[in-house]
């Protein structure tokens, strides 16, 4: 079983991408300093946005989550893991976690790359404001 969501946003000149335990992207328009895990602004959508199907193949413990992020020619691969603890409910964010921590705007979990150990070569891209395209792909067993 498996499916796809397509996320639109674009980076930021505030943009750090130095946090070591999650990624986050957000349809909040603004950046301060101190959202040092936030990579992306102005998505089209957040957590509670995700479609019924898709989100009924991530909301299980045997789901995996395979997240590209493509950024002025730059493409990053993220494999994180589902939950039966996701809700999926935030309206603006969308939060990758190393943990397992679950809240209502993960997405992710055990995830192999964070803000901190995403391409540099993409968080310059960001940087200068450019856009990101988000491929998710929910998949499960069976």
């Amino acid at each position: 079983m498996e499916a796809q969501e397509i996320v639109y946003c674009r980076g930021h000149p505030r943009v750090l991408g130095s946090h070591l335990t999650t990624f986050e992207v957000t349809r909040e328009e603004h950046l301060t300093e101190n959202g040092n895990c936030i990579i992306g602004i102005t998505a089209d959508k957040g957590c509670s946005e995700l479609s019924s199907v898709f989100k009924r193949v991530i909301v299980h413990d045997d789901a995996i989550l395979v997240t590209r992020l493509l950024c002025g020619g730059v493409t990053a691969e993220v494999k994180s893991r589902g939950s039966s603890l996701f809700t999926l409910d935030h309206p603006t964010d969308m939060v990758w976690r190393r943990s397992s921590f679950v809240c209502g705007r993960t997405i992710g979990i055990l995830s192999d790359h964070v803000a901190a150990t995403l391409p540099k070569t993409l968080m310059a891209n960001l940087v200068r404001g450019k856009e990101m395209i988000i491929i998710l792909t929910a998949m499960r067993p069976g």
